[in-house]
């Protein structure tokens, strides 16, 4: 397995050489992976933008079929993603704040609490925008928030953007919360 550029999805390919795998059973290991990979690695989350190459194999005339090479895919992914280091990334929104200007401070001081990027700023009469980044998960209850922040006189638009590495204290409060039901389960 190898990564592939950000938004480059999943690529499969064979290269298996000398019918140490026969043809037929090829898309059964890709389906495999496939399958894993939407199940995800890292707290239950689709695995994206790889690219998975099989080069080698065996089967046996008898004791081979689809379901054991989709096994095999399975397995095959699993174990890579115990050797590589996957990341977790959370979609990144543009933001776009329109809000008097006596409230531009609290804002940009609420958009920086809420690791937003402020990309900049542009005054219309008595009314400022400000335009930022910000991870969807930390607005997801902004609406109220402006509200109250504005007296009731502040509006937002946000629309995906990208997908950005989320940071390593972080991802190990979602590590830990999805790793936790199963440890219970498990009692």
């Amino acid at each position: 397995m190898e990564p592939m550029p950000r938004g480059g999805g999943f690529e499969f390919a064979s290269e298996v050489f000398g019918g140490a795998i026969p043809r037929n059973f090829i898309p059964a290991i890709e389906k495999g992976i496939v399958e894993a990979a939407v199940r995800g690695y890292l707290a239950g989350y689709p695995v994206v933008d790889f690219k998975a190459i099989v080069y080698d194999g065996s089967y046996h005339d008898v004791d081979s079929n689809e379901m054991s090479f989709k096994t095999a895919g399975r397995l095959a992914f699993k174990k890579a993603m115990e050797v590589c280091k996957p990341s977790l990334l959370e979609p990144i929104m543009k933001v776009e704040i329109e809000a008097p200007d006596e409230f531009a401070g609290t804002l940009m001081g609420d958009l920086n609490s809420r690791r937003g990027r402020v990309g900049g700023m542009e005054s219309k009469g008595r009314t400022t925008v400000i335009n930022a980044q910000v991870p969807m998960s930390e607005m997801l209850t902004y609406g109220t928030l402006l509200t109250s922040m504005t007296q009731g006189k502040g509006s937002y638009r946000m629309e995906m953007d990208h997908y950005d590495f989320v940071p390593q204290l972080v991802a190990d409060k979602i590590l830990a919360n999805a790793k936790r039901p199963v440890e219970e389960e498990e009692e």
